[in-house]
């Protein structure tokens, strides 16, 4: 299947949106994004509801010696101003770790931190109010420069850690083979790779409503229900019952909202207040109030044969946490067991760190550590094919994992691993024409600001190929939980399915009518809106709800059928096995119709709900890494074309081009779009997305300064997309949001440094980087 172009239309969920495994129904959320009529989380109203804002730190680091809340209160319109010492439960959030208070009690260790809380009736109230809070504060040392943050003597961002590591979130160490081994072939490398941001385009923003139980609903834009769930009951002092969670409209994601933002705030002002409370952030806060991606340095060297064979890989991997854990724990783990590509390498000696400092707190994003290691083992692969005469697609093809292959922590690869093919497929699609004598401007590097006319515009071509896991791993509980009901309505069948999986714009719904109507043969499929009233179903990352929320679907789908059929076999005296559901018919294996759907069911619904899990894991040695950790892998390729103007620094993307395993398409335009946005996502990284910090501070928390690629930026791409089933996955899925954003900034990379022939050893790739100056 090949496509530059998906169908990015949307309907309601009308006779044109159906469709089954393997179809492309449109969207029933589409058309009412399209036209603006979609509610997200940051529309959500209620007539009697309060505003509230929040007041944060601006240190990296300092005590907290008094705070004075009676100008905040005097203010009028302003019905509560709370701080830590207003908590009822326990002050401590965390995704892994519970290392990160509700709000700051004693200290605050990064600029931004929550401090304080205010509820008024109107949100400019609140925001003045939040800022007559006066705060006492002594500045303290901070611990900026993740690089020293293990070193003797340096001061430690969480004290009480100091016989638990210090400053060490955690470490990897992956040990293989000869660990002293030798190689004709030598080459080596220093990376560094800048933080980015998710760059969601919706806010943080829910509205908590109490409840007449002395418990609250909260709306929220999330990836995680019951993960948040767990979080705000630990804040708020109350059992799950009375915390009950309802995802709202959420406007982008990428790990971004995987952690606790305005949850359990918005929950103690409703509490507090006996009232609705919408939080809502603006651009600004929404940088401070969410993890970004870790930024990494990186020493890898690698040594071949002299025809480029891989002999072994050294790699040090170091990643800046910020002042708390979130995920950094699973970055690191993913870092270091997935961290020198796709390739078959018999001896292996990696180190993977992630460390606290007084920065920014770093998450969870799109990629999960493999984004930042890519771009150190795919630049030194790029140093191999030079250093031994053999071109950037072969010495990819010749050391690329195949199936039957084992990885580096010893896991048997025991579905299609199709390294060779992809990179040779994108090396093979056409190329994009070269610039005619007088070039429109807007094709051209800065063209757009008429800076340039097509001097000093060199173009170059730059390859990558990258795999990464799908789901969660080493040993983690990984499930999700569906509710399947099917009865009678108007005459007609009709299917709903609920779980608690967040919707964040891949898709899920879609996927999940989809999955339905395939195992019951129904047309109408209707989708209980997300809420922890069934169920975890997990996050929404690690490119995993089609394949486990998709799972459990599909076998409570199959309870379901099961359960109607010999209901049906009971009736008709016949066997079940011989029977088949088809619309609202019951007919036998020759398509016969044998009585309705309705004669059956009657008055009557089935119900079931299921959780479903894929197959264990196991957690890495903690000497050598060794393990089975990971459930599955997606591997995918890029070719980037750029034309860069080496006077200005400017870079332009022609091309960029991919091929890319799924293992089974269930919604084929869907497919498309991920692999562009997450194409799309990765030439930013390489480009232009940074957030800037010096000195623990955020120098450029805007869209004005922190830059995104744009129409005018993103380039025409060639996907080519194969399908080879993974014989473990329900319909042989594989994940597909993930692996596109890895492979496509090495891609631009390499093809800047093609064209500039400079090492370019950090991203993004600033014009000075390029000109020298």
């Amino acid at each position: 299947m090949t496509s530059a172009v998906p169908n990015s239309a949307g309907a309601s969920e009308t006779t044109a949106s159906r469709g089954r495994v393997g179809d492309s129904p449109l969207r029933p959320d589409g058309l009412l994004k399209v036209t603006g009529a979609f509610a997200y989380a940051s529309d959500l109203s209620r007539d009697d509801m309060l505003w509230g804002a929040t007041l944060r730190s601006p240190h990296p680091h300092a005590r907290i010696v008094a705070i004075d809340t009676a100008p905040a209160l005097a203010v009028p319109g302003v019905h509560a101003v709370l701080t830590a010492a207003d908590v009822p439960g326990e002050n401590a959030v965390g995704l892994e770790h519970l290392d990160q208070p509700a709000l700051a009690e004693g200290v605050v260790r990064y600029q931004g931190e929550a401090v304080a809380l205010v509820a008024a009736e109107h949100p400019e109230t609140a925001r003045r109010a939040a800022a007559r809070i006066v705060v006492e504060y002594e500045e303290l040392p901070a611990v900026t420069d993740p690089r020293r943050a293990l070193e003797p003597g340096t001061a430690l961002v969480h004290p009480a850690r100091r016989d638990a590591g210090g400053n060490l979130v955690r470490e990897v160490r992956m040990r293989r083979g000869d660990p002293a081994p030798t190689a004709p072939v030598v080459v080596a490398l220093d990376f560094e790779v800048g933080m980015q941001d998710q760059a969601f385009l919706g806010p943080e923003s829910g509205l908590a409503v109490p409840g007449a139980d002395g418990g609250v609903d909260l709306h929220v834009a999330t990836q995680w229900l019951h993960v948040d769930q767990r979080q705000v009951c630990h804040v708020l002092g109350l059992p799950p019952e009375k915390v009950r969670l309802h995802l709202a409209g959420v406007g982008g994601a990428f790990g971004g909202r995987e952690d606790l933002s305005m949850h359990a705030h918005a929950c103690l002002l409703a509490l507090r207040t006996g009232r609705p409370v919408k939080m809502s952030y603006s651009r600004e806060e929404s940088f401070f109030g969410h993890v970004h991606r870790h930024p990494a340095w990186l020493r890898y060297e690698f040594g071949a044969e002299r025809d480029g064979t891989l002999v072994y890989a050294r790699a040090d991997i170091l990643f800046d946490g910020g002042a708390y854990a979130s995920s950094t724990g699973a970055v690191v783990g993913n870092g270091g067991s997935l961290g020198l590509g796709p390739y078959r390498i018999p001896n292996v000696h990696v180190d993977a760190r992630g460390v606290y400092t007084n920065n920014p707190p770093c998450g969870a994003m799109r990629g999960f550590g493999c984004v930042q290691a890519a771009f150190a083992h795919e630049a030194l692969m790029d140093e191999l094919a030079d250093a031994v005469g053999v071109d950037p697609v072969e010495i990819r093809a010749r050391n690329g994992m195949r199936e039957g292959d084992t990885n580096i922590t010893g896991q048997v690869i025991d579905s299609a691993a199709p390294v060779a093919e992809l990179i040779r497929i994108v090396r093979d699609m056409p190329l994009p024409l070269g610039s005619p004598p007088e070039p429109d401007l807007r094709e051209l590097p800065g063209g757009v600001g008429n800076t340039t006319h097509g001097e000093g515009v060199v173009r170059g071509i730059g390859y990558a190929v990258t795999y990464k896991n799908v789901g969660f791993s080493e040993g983690y509980d990984d499930y999700s939980t569906a509710r399947v009901r099917l009865e009678v309505s108007a005459g007609e069948p009709v299917a709903t399915v609920h779980t608690a999986a967040a919707e964040v714009g891949q898709g899920l719904i879609t996927v999940e009518q989809q999955i339905a109507r395939t195992e019951l043969g129904v047309e109408r499929v209707v989708v209980h809106p997300a809420d922890t009233t069934v169920g975890s179903a997990g996050s929404t990352s690690a490119s995993r709800q089609t394949y486990v929320t998709g799972g459990a679907v599909k076998a409570a789908c199959e309870a379901v059928r099961d359960t109607v059929l010999a209901r049906a076999a009971g009736m008709l005296q016949r066997a079940a096995a011989d029977l088949r559901l088809d619309g609202d018919k019951i007919v036998d294996v020759s398509g016969e119709v044998l009585t309705g759907v309705a004669d059956v069911l009657g008055d009557e619904a089935v119900e079931e709900t299921l959780e479903w899990r894929h197959r264990p894991t196991a957690p890495l040695d903690e000497e050598t890494g060794a393990g089975d950790a990971h459930v599955q892998f997606a591997f995918s390729a890029h070719r980037a074309v750029v034309d860069v103007d080496v006077e200005l620094g400017l870079v332009k993307v022609v091309a960029l081009d991919t091929a890319q395993d799924v293992g089974r398409a269930v919604n084929p335009d869907a497919v498309l779009g991920q692999i562009q946005g997450g194409s799309a996502q990765g030439m930013g990284l390489a480009l232009m997305e940074e957030v800037v910090v010096t000195d623990g501070r955020v120098r450029n928390p805007s869209f004005t300064d922190y830059l995104i690629p744009t129409i005018l930026d993103t380039p025409p791409m060639r996907i080519e997309v194969l399908e080879y089933a993974d014989p473990h996955a329900p319909y042989g899925v594989r994940g597909v949001g993930e692996p596109p954003t890895i492979s496509s900034g090495p891609a631009v990379a390499a093809a800047i440094r093609a064209a500039t022939g400079k090492a370019l050893r950090r991203v993004p790739v600033r014009p000075e980087h390029i000109t020298g100056a």
